[in-house]
């Protein structure tokens, strides 16, 4: 079987968590004997990148929009030949000029496709006008007509429904984790890079924008004040999403300065290293199909607060940590009631990594997706890119 997994995408920094799907979940396809393909352009396709994808083979195109990442016109003819070459087609996120394009030449050949909007299917952010007329040009066909629709968790179901796909026609599959990718445990080391001292760790890790709320974060961590939560350095690890400057200016702003932490992006063994350093890690989300960094916490086993937009309730009833409204007292009163029994931490870190290895780890993961290729294209015919016999 050949597979085109297409995304707009690969940066670690800009991509998130679709391009990490993107890219582990084409990794471990490789390695189930599967052929894989990315179709994407060419941001942030560094050479270690490429080499952390060896096996699969990356078409990166060039763009000429920044904001919309069109592919160039000279790249068409490439993309035809790709989409011919296959038989199934991965398209991953939503509004994006590459999956339109794919789209197109899929229905022209006849090349079957699935859809997987990681949570993107809502209208939610800047540009909301374009994004209606997006949808009733050609985004709401996309979704309709494909053979295949993926959810990464059960709360993203309806949003299928808007686009008129009956819920028996959904598949979820969750987010997965790859464990050997959070075996760094280097928190001292971790903590001198940074300069942050020997104080608890509250972390958060994401883009710093408004979906992701940090802002709900800064505020529940000044409101919730007290003596347990006064020894706590709030860190924030990740890349500029709009909102860096006035989260800074808040903290000033709030006395908070000394106990606030902007590092920027962290990726690699530093990531890994980060979790392990924690006490806690807090995912404010207002918005969230299925947060990916729960796994990674998961993995690394430290506990985790999160909002009851993630995705990912199943934490609460586990007990590998809290699940609260995706507000600042929401937040503010599950930091208190977890850092108000801090002995308790250690278990609820160790119930989570249990629950992430049994049920979320890509190469269980890979699996059910290549099941549900195998639904669409029939087990016994051979397609484009398989031998018969």
């Amino acid at each position: 079987m050949k597979i085109l997994n297409v995304f707009y995408n690969m940066d670690p920094v800009s991509g998130g968590g679709a391009a990490e799907r993107t890219f582990q979940m084409s990794r471990y396809l490789v390695r189930t004997g599967a052929e894989c393909v990315v179709l994407t352009t060419d941001v942030g396709m560094t050479p270690e990148r490429q080499e952390a994808l060896a096996g699969v083979e990356v078409v990166a195109l060039p763009y000429f929009n920044r904001r919309f990442y069109i592919p160039r016109f000279s790249s068409l003819r490439r993309m035809k030949n790709l989409v011919e070459s296959v038989d199934v087609i991965h398209l991953m996120g939503h509004w994006t000029a590459i999956n339109v394009l794919t789209y197109l030449f899929a229905r022209r050949l006849g090349t079957p496709y699935v859809v997987c909007p990681a949570g993107s299917l809502l209208i939610f952010g800047r540009s909301k006008w374009l994004k209606r007329l997006f949808r009733w040009l050609i985004g709401a066909r996309i979704v309709r007509e494909a053979e295949g629709h993926i959810a990464i968790s059960p709360n993203e179901i309806p949003q299928f429904g808007t686009y008129g796909v009956e819920a028996d026609r959904v598949t979820v599959i969750p987010n997965g984790i790859d464990p050997e990718d959070f075996v760094s445990k280097d928190a001292s080391g971790f903590r001198d890079r940074y300069d942050l001292g020997d104080r608890p760790i509250v972390l958060f890790v994401g883009r710093l924008s408004p979906e992701k709320g940090p802002d709900l974060l800064l505020d529940a961590f000044w409101r919730a004040g007290g003596e347990r939560v006064d020894d706590y350095l709030l860190v924030f690890a990740g890349p500029d999403g709009g909102m860096l400057s006035k989260l800074r200016a808040t903290a000033e702003r709030r006395g908070l300065k000394d106990r606030v932490r902007f590092l920027g992006f962290v990726g690699g063994a530093a990531k890994s290293d980060a979790y392990h350093a924690a006490d806690l890690l807090v995912i404010p989300s207002r918005r969230e199909a299925m947060s990916i960094v729960v796994l990674e916490a998961g993995a690394a086993g430290t506990p985790v607060l999160l909002t009851d937009q993630c995705g990912f309730d199943e934490v609460a009833e586990i007990g590998g940590g809290r699940v609260v409204p995706a507000s600042a007292e929401g937040l503010e009163e599950g930091l208190t009631a977890i850092l108000d029994n801090p002995e308790e931490l250690g278990e609820m870190g160790d119930r989570l990594r249990r629950f992430t290895e049994a049920g979320f780890t890509w190469d269980s993961i890979a699996d059910r997706h290549l099941d549900l290729y195998a639904s669409i294209l029939g087990t016994r015919k051979p397609g484009k890119g398989q031998a018969g016999g």
